[in-house]
Formats: C-alpha cells, structure tokens, sequence
C-alpha cells in the first residue's frame, strides 16, 4: 500500500476495511470526479465526490456521486439548516487539511457534520476520495457512513 494519509490512517484506527485505489490525477481535466470514474473504469454511481459546504455559515461535509449535482436547499435541510452554500476552496483545505480534489471526509483537521448521498445505500461499495490527489478508497457504504458519523439524506438537485 502506498504512504498512509490522515484519511487511511483514520479509517485503520476505526477498524475499516477498505482498499486503495491510485490513478493518475488530471488536474485539467475538468470534472475530476468523472476522469476519476473513468480512470479506475468505475461506474460513476459508484464513485462519490466530497465537497465542504457552508450552512447557516457552519462548515459540513457532503458526499454525493460524481456525476451528481448537488441541492442546496436539500443540503441546508439535510443539516436543519435555512441556506446552504459552497465553501470557498481555500477555506476547505484550510478546514479539512487537504487539498482540492483530494479533500476526503475522513480524517480531517476538524471534524464536522457529514452527509452521505443517500443514493449510496443501494451501492454494495463505495469509492471516495482517500486524502490526496490521485487517491481513492473503496469500501462499504455502511462503513463510511459509520467512518465519519454520517446522516445518509437526499441531497441531490
């Protein structure tokens, strides 16, 4: 296995099961979460983004399909929140400790409310972002729901 990241290293210490996934990232490749897809020849159900959102002006994580787009109003909801909005890139790698297009929902700086896609559920496995650029892991959807605490909800436009 490649060098260990804060995201791999928080998923050992909760006695996760996952393995790693590297490709080579495009950072111009437009949507990186597709390129991702298609790099590792996944289906793109089964392969999530992670994105820091703001709601209410309080940081939280999504998780959602990488061809998916995302519903604010649903988000805000998903939280018990009135608005929701993206975060600005360099305020998430601040929160998180990772850098864009490799933020992962695991082991971050700050832990903060996470929610899972609920169209994940119906996934036997999941691949998300491992803590790098580059760097996925796959494991269960009820793992990474237990991983990072998650609430699972319909967060999709």
């Amino acid at each position: 296995m490649s060098r260990a990241t804060p995201a791999t290293a928080a998923l050992a210490k909760a006695g996760v099961a996952f393995t790693v996934i590297e490709y080579d990232y495009d950072p111009g490749a437009g949507q990186t979460g597709n390129h991702a897809a298609a790099s590792i020849g996944e289906d793109p159900a089964r392969v999530f983004k992670t994105l820091m959102v703001l709601v209410d002006a309080r940081p939280a994580c999504v998780v959602v399909p990488v061809a998916a787009t995302l519903s604010m109003k649903k988000v805000a909801a998903a939280f018990g929140g009135k608005s929701a909005e993206m975060m600005p890139p360099p305020a998430a790698e601040r929160s998180t400790g990772f850098r864009v297009g490799g933020i992962s929902p695991f082991g971050q700086r700050r832990r903060v409310p996470t929610a899972l896609a609920q169209d994940a559920l119906a996934q036997p496995y999941v691949v998300i972002n491992g803590g790098k650029r580059g760097y996925l892991v796959r494991l269960s959807p009820a793992d990474a729901v237990a991983a990072t605490d998650a609430i699972t909800a319909d967060l999709l436009a």
